[in-house]
């Protein structure tokens, strides 16, 4: 007889057989199952037939040393591209608790319209009801008056389960329908998630193109030719590219991901594409497949600048007598925008955005000492240039950083000040180092021409000012909420240290037991 005190009779539950695919003999994964199944969800997404799905995944996002995303749920990206597009309806298939973060963040970020959920439960998985549920839901939605298009996104567990998409069909009453799969196993950040859907959006648009004529952007067709801008960005941006390039008789095309769909005629109508962010490898495939040369970097700084607006020449075939009047009209003021705002100082900078090292090289030309670059991006060959530029100036460029890169390059360094996740930043501020959030702190103003020349340097200075504040709370809290005294208190805490010392005896001793049977 046991001597082990039970509370209830949970132990005598009998065990429920993991429930198979009749198809495929696959196990199917149920509800509440997530991104971090790990490698349980990869194979049964590969023994459901979605093996080139994964492949295509594995070539355009290449997962580096973690292997599951350190930020929010990738699949938010997708959304928030959906979201923002007008005329566009969002409708998800998941796990409930993953959809429910993702709509309560998309409001959270300002989405003002609702999100489509058709929920499911393991037998709609393993007899094909919640395909089926999927279509009818979409057949519901699909208003012309309303809408020009529907996006469908699986999220982990129906994509592990090969809930096919694909056999939605294209149309309905008008209205576009674009599946896609946005699994946390397979895309490594929410960055890379908006590229699953633009590009899908891409390649929808391009058969559209190729079957005949499109609908004109309601913004009309430019006069001159122009350049796809491709990558999110302050709303400044896309405003200074285009007066930049006016001396060279081109203009600036629209952004990438969209905000409606006939945008995407216009964007695929361009005679270049600009990877701003470089991490765009669908959209990219798209661009190079409508026969669209690609320009890496960005015209950041004074380098950047240069540097892109003759690399944009040589791609349109521009006089050089032209690139170098563009140069000309906005190299100086550049110049004199980083001289009038300088930043003295070092700074670690990372994030999951895909702009960090276009922001690196802008805090260099300002006059930072910019030690360590992290990315949770992939390198691509649209940011080598930008590598290359920040490698000659000593910079540490790491690619896939994952969160523990980053924290021990700031604690290694202890940088006047860092930018950085939330992680990141709530570490410095409890080392006394100031910090910035880089999504909200820093993506979040200009950084092209001469707008963004002088852009960082009154909130990157601001913050280094803080630090003998950041000392002095540092001082004051010491020792709160660590520790012992973690969590909360309405006394001092019953400190047992005989029990501590006991257990840790216990600990050493399994340790030392461990040891010897290894040796054996």
């Amino acid at each position: 007889m046991s001597a082990e005190i039970g509370y209830d009779a949970a132990h005598e539950a009998p065990l429920t057989a993991v429930a198979q695919d009749v198809s495929t003999g696959a196990p199917v994964v149920g509800d509440g199952e997530g991104c971090h199944s790990g490698a349980t969800l990869k194979e049964a997404a590969r023994a459901a037939g979605q093996s080139a799905l994964l492949d295509q995944f594995a070539a355009d996002y290449p997962q580096g040393p973690h292997d599951k995303p350190q930020s929010m749920c990738p699949a938010f990206g997708s959304l928030r591209v959906g979201l923002r597009m007008r005329r566009v309806a969002t409708v998800l298939s998941g796990s409930a608790c993953c959809v429910y973060g993702l709509t309560f963040v998309s409001h959270f970020y300002g989405a003002r319209r609702s999100v489509g959920y058709v929920p499911f439960n393991s037998e709609t998985l393993v007899t094909g009801k919640l395909f089926e549920d999927i279509r009818e839901a979409v057949h519901d939605i699909a208003d012309p008056d309303h809408y020009d298009a529907i996006v469908v996104t699986n999220l982990c567990v129906p994509t592990a389960s090969g809930v096919p998409l694909r056999l939605l069909p294209k149309e309905i009453n008008g209205v576009r329908i674009v599946g896609i799969d946005v699994p946390g196993f397979g895309i490594p950040t929410h960055a890379e998630a908006k590229d699953v859907l633009a590009g899908a959006m891409l390649a929808y648009a391009r058969a559209e193109i190729e079957a005949g004529p499109v609908a004109a952007p309601a913004s009309g067709k430019s006069d001159r030719p122009t350049v796809a801008l491709l990558g999110e960005m302050f709303p400044a941006d896309p405003m200074m590219i285009g007066a930049m390039l006016a001396p060279m008789g081109l203009a600036a095309g629209p952004v990438v991901p969209c905000r409606e769909w006939r945008e995407l005629y216009a964007v695929l109508d361009s005679s270049v594409c600009a990877a701003i962010h470089p991490f765009y490898a669908a959209s990219v495939r798209e661009f190079q497949a409508a026969g669209r040369p690609i320009v890496g970097s960005a015209p950041v700084g004074l380098d950047g600048t240069a540097d892109w607006l003759a690399a944009i020449g040589v791609a349109m075939q521009i006089d050089p007598a032209r690139v170098a009047a563009a140069q000309n009209a906005f190299l100086p003021a550049i110049s004199a925008a980083l001289k009038a705002n300088p930043i003295k100082g070092t700074i670690t900078l990372s994030g999951y955005e895909g702009s960090e090292l276009l922001v690196a090289r802008l805090l260099i030309e300002s006059g930072a000492h910019v030690p360590y670059v992290g990315t949770a991006c992939a390198r691509s060959e649209w940011s080598d240039l930008d590598r290359q530029w920040l490698e000659a100036k000593g910079v540490k460029v790491k690619f896939r950083a994952s969160l523990e890169d980053d924290l021990s390059a700031m604690e290694a360094i202890r940088p006047d000040l860092a930018i950085g996740t939330t992680p990141v930043v709530q570490k410095a501020k409890e080392q006394a180092i100031p910090a910035l959030y880089f999504t909200n702190l820093i993506s979040a103003r200009p950084l092209m021409g001469p707008a963004g020349a002088g852009s960082l340097g009154v909130v990157v200075n601001a913050a280094m000012a803080g630090k003998a504040r950041m000392e002095g709370m540092k001082a004051f809290f010491e020792g709160v909420g660590t520790g012992d005294t973690a969590g909360i208190w309405e006394g001092q805490p019953n400190l047992r240290p005989d029990f501590r010392a006991a257990h840790q005896k216990k600990l050493e001793k399994a340790a030392k037991a461990a040891k010897a049977s290894e040796m054996i």
